[in-house]
């Protein structure tokens, strides 16, 4: 506590900074990098205030995120090479590990490196800069568009080589088409399994148990279903009595996705169980703007109207004619899926074309994945992998692998994929290698720097499998371009054929942010941290 507001502050220059930054650098790679790659280890993480279980895990992010040093400088190197970690999963949703080991390797170089002092550091950095856009070009024309034997394989290696794992996923992204979506939640058993939906789920279950008519499944299933949509509090029965009047006659059944009062819900209900009425109620889903743009699309998809009292809407002049139509829905506790009656029309197909241009044009991933949540409502394809587990431990280690397949295939889908085992990332170094000689001076130093970068997650790998890196590059070297080893199998052999891939977004994104923290940690020369005292007894 500092009563004055004078904040002191220590400042380290020169090679006492660099020497600082190298250390924090190498200690989070170190922690992260040895669970790279199908041979990679596990790591143990205790839980913060000794609150919960221990994390055991191969996620790359989860271990970046737990690391915290006492060294204050060596804490900012680690807080960078977070951002490095935290931006791929954000943008591609894994390559994590990958772009540490990349960040790490192009900083040490970097600053280990004594001729850089006789180039203008600037320069190097924007050389490095330069080839990079270079590098990630020469990818995008490596790479091959996905198939659905790739898929597989995509999923399998980035699920740690899981096959069940890998099989399970490929099958929930084929059901669920092009557009649609797959999510990874927590399963309350210890089975692992996918459940696949056509048509719409929201993440709201039933406003009142009463309305549940499957006791075995505790859910509210209803057939032919009349859907109404709107964000009017309705506050008596009353208000939507033109509605219920017409529905009661002909013994239809009615979901009302809106905010009903306990009095509303309530008669609704006691109809449901005394008359064998066919009700149910849901409140909208999300938040705010969202909840709109998704009750929007729900009327879109269902052919319905979506009443809005800030448009000045009337629920007392609602007629059955401006409801949604659907051939099934099911209400559970928690979520309720919609399954649509015909196929899409000419304005459904419209709002998805105007959404995939949203998505093309928006940059925040949060943003993104709410446009992409929309496209696959719209389009009625929703797949969930649920994850078990037999302890707590075993289920987050398994819900992370699983997570980051379900990323790493969505990223394979968008870009196409890559040679895997690191080995797009060495080919792009054997080329830098062969241009090296017709550069000098900084742009050199740049390339020289990258070259051996551009290994490092490739001797990783075969480090954390017990592999010498040297022996297998003298095998691989003077073969065809995708010539690599299949630690799996023990054999050289094409990587595409062995189905040893990487999607190209997660490669790409790993390196595009590696070079961005790595070339901020190399033009650093001085570092202020707030000035720290530590008592000793």
């Amino acid at each position: 506590m500092n009563p004055s507001g004078y904040n002191p502050k220590d400042l380290i220059f020169d090679d006492v900074a660099r020497g600082k930054l190298i250390s924090g650098i190498e200690k989070i790679a170190k922690a992260v990098k040895s669970t790279l790659g199908p041979m990679g280890q596990t790591v143990l993480i205790e839980s913060p205030e000794h609150t919960h279980s221990v994390t055991v895990t191969k996620d790359g992010v989860t271990v970046a995120k737990s690391v915290d040093l006492l060294d204050p400088v060596e804490n900012l190197a680690v807080r960078i090479m977070k951002d490095a970690a935290n931006s791929t999963a954000s943008s591609a949703g894994d390559g994590t590990t990958t772009a540490i080991v990349l960040a790490e390797a192009i900083a040490t170089l970097g600053l280990n490196e004594e001729s850089l002092r006789d180039h203008d550091k600037t320069e190097v950095i924007r050389c490095i800069q330069k080839w990079t856009d270079a590098t990630i070009k020469r990818l995008t024309t490596m790479s091959k568009k996905l198939t659905k034997s790739k898929m597989r394989d995509v999923a399998t290696i980035s699920a740690n080589n899981d096959k069940e794992i890998g099989a399970l996923i490929t099958d929930a992204y084929t059901e669920v088409g092009v557009d649609g979506i797959v999510t990874v939640e927590k399963s309350m058993t210890e089975d692992t399994y996918s459940e696949v939906t056509h048509g719409i789920k929201i993440d709201r279950g039933y406003s009142s148990n009463l309305f549940v008519n499957n006791q075995k499944k505790d859910e509210c299933i209803m057939e032919n279903v009349y859907v109404m949509m709107t964000d009017h509090p309705i506050e008596n029965i009353l208000q939507i009595e033109n509605i219920l009047k017409p529905i009661v006659e002909n013994r239809a059944s009615l979901l009302i996705i809106g905010n009903c009062s306990q009095g509303v819900t309530n008669t609704l209900a006691a109809n449901v169980v005394k008359n064998g009425l066919k009700f149910c109620s849901v409140i909208p889903p999300q938040f705010g703007y969202k909840s709109h743009e998704l009750m929007s699309d729900m009327a879109v998809a269902l052919g319905g109207k979506y009443f809005q009292e800030g448009m000045g809407d009337d629920l007392s002049l609602m007629t059955i004619d401006d409801l949604g139509v659907a051939s099934k829905v099911i209400v559970g506790t928690g979520s309720t899926v919609i399954i649509r009656e015909s196929e899409k029309d000419d304005e459904v197909i419209e709002r998805v074309k105007e959404l995939e241009v949203q998505y093309t044009n928006t940059t925040t991933p949060n943003e993104k994945k709410f446009i992409k949540e929309r496209i696959a409502c719209l389009n009625g394809g929703i797949g969930v992998i649920y994850v078990g587990g037999n302890s707590d431990v075993e289920q987050k280690e398994k819900f992370d692998r699983i997570d980051d397949a379900v990323c790493a295939v969505r990223s394979a889908q968008e870009e196409g994929i890559v040679a895997g085992g690191g080995l797009a990332l060495f080919i792009c170094s054997e080329h830098l290698n062969s241009v090296l000689p017709t550069f000098s001076g900084a742009e050199a130093q740049a390339i020289e720097i990258l070259m051996e970068a551009y290994q490092a997650p490739f001797r990783q790998i075969l480090e954390n499998a017990g592999k010498d890196p040297n022996e297998v590059i003298n095998s691989i070297i003077y073969k065809d371009c995708n010539m690599g080893y299949n630690l799996k199998t023990g054999e050289y052999g094409d990587m595409f054929k062995m189905g040893v891939v990487d999607p190209l977004k997660v490669t790409k994104n790993a390196l595009k942010n590696a070079v961005s923290v790595a070339t901020t940690i190399l033009s650093t020369n001085a570092i202020v941290t707030m000035a720290r005292s530590y008592e000793t007894e």
